[in-house]
């Protein structure tokens, strides 16, 4: 057998800011920052958009992994929206598809990888302050792991073997390693087949099997840059979900704690904190949705969309609909006690200035 040989890719998208004020600057920590573009290698739409962030590549590093030495690369995406994606690469060579899942938590100089990345992340926040609206206070970063192998590992007796023959055939090894899970035997046969059924197929010699925390690609050659930046905006999405998920729940915890006593002067605060959300969120939302314009039957739009299905990211989007329509009808309510008010106050003035006018009659009689 062939030994297994590619690389593991390391995702962390964070939200850093409400939004940017403008495009990010040229250089971020003092690194070039270029447009990102899409290689685009297998047939597309002709008219077709693409949101392009910026790109900085970082230089390479020498670091000590509990497997011995290796040289890691990493780059940053900025978006407009006020997200980062950060990005790192480490290299592998195994004998077996088992001794990949040591790569999940990684180690580098001692170091988990994700507390290296939200301390590169706290260093870009810092460098665009200036072009932050809002910064993020705590980064949490959300994960995602590719583990790429460069070509259908197979015996030279059975090259003419398929990835999706092979896939057959690796179940439980495939399943075991995107669930983390080393005792693969004790895994059943339907969380088997559950982990590994949402898979792609290009070529014959090419695979993309996509969990909901890692995924396993195969033999993608010029096209796996494409997938990873496909992977990489749902990725960001799910993380901009949450933020704002988590920003709404607060707003609506706020609203309920001063609806609960009645104050003019409250509830006038509240009401415009409750329409200033309203439409942030619902332009935010929108923004978010901007960044993706993956559509139709093409390879790339079925590689997000089940990326996406995964993520769930159709039901994160329902469940901050249903809270903006919540945030909506508490304004409704707000504006509606309000017009009350002062219809009260106005009834209350004309009752009291018929009663004058009736006194003056009296008196001039």
């Amino acid at each position: 057998m062939k030994k297994y040989h590619g690389q593991v890719i390391y995702m962390y998208a964070f939200d850093i800011a409400y939004e940017l004020k403008a495009q990010p600057p040229d250089r971020v920590l003092d690194i070039a920052a270029t447009d990102y573009m899409m290689l685009q290698t297998k047939r597309s739409p002709r008219h077709r958009f693409f949101y392009r962030p910026k790109q900085i590549v970082l230089p390479s590093q020498s670091c000590q992994l509990a497997t011995g030495s290796a040289e890691i690369s990493s780059r940053v995406l900025v978006f407009g929206i006020g997200a980062l994606s950060i990005q790192y690469r480490v290299p592998f060579e195994v004998d077996h598809l088992e001794q990949l899942i040591t790569y999940h938590d990684l180690q580098v100089d001692s170091q988990p990888l994700e507390l290296r990345a939200v301390e590169l992340a706290r260093r870009i926040q810092a460098d665009l302050h200036d072009h932050c609206v809002r910064p993020t206070p705590t980064l949490d970063p959300e994960p995602y792991t590719l583990f790429c192998i460069d070509e259908l590992p197979v015996s030279p007796d059975r090259k003419g073997m398929t990835a999706e023959q092979w896939l057959r055939e690796h179940v439980r090894p495939v399943a075991g390693l995107l669930t983390e899970e080393s005792e693969i035997e004790n895994l059943s046969a339907q969380e088997a087949e559950e982990s590994t059924s949402q898979y792609l197929s290009y070529y014959n010699n090419d695979l993309a099997v996509m969990d909901w925390d890692s995924a396993l690609l195969i033999g993608q050659g010029e096209s796996l840059d494409d997938i990873l930046h496909a992977a990489e905006l749902a990725n960001v999405q799910l993380a901009e979900l949450k933020t704002y998920d988590q920003a709404l729940d607060m707003a609506l915890e706020q609203s309920y704690r001063d609806l609960s006593v009645w104050k003019t002067h409250t509830n006038k605060v509240v009401r415009n904190n409750i329409r200033e959300i309203h439409v942030d969120m619902a332009r935010l939302t929108d923004e978010l949705e901007n960044i993706t314009k993956f559509f139709g039957d093409w390879h790339l739009a079925r590689i997000y969309r089940t990326l996406s299905d995964r993520f769930h990211l159709a039901e994160w989007h329902r469940i901050l609909d249903n809270k903006l329509k919540t945030l909506g009808d508490l304004y409704q309510i707000l504006q509606q006690d309000r017009n009350n008010f002062w219809m009260v106050i106005l009834e209350t003035t004309i009752v009291l200035l018929f009663i004058l006018d009736l006194i003056l009659l009296l008196m001039g009689k």
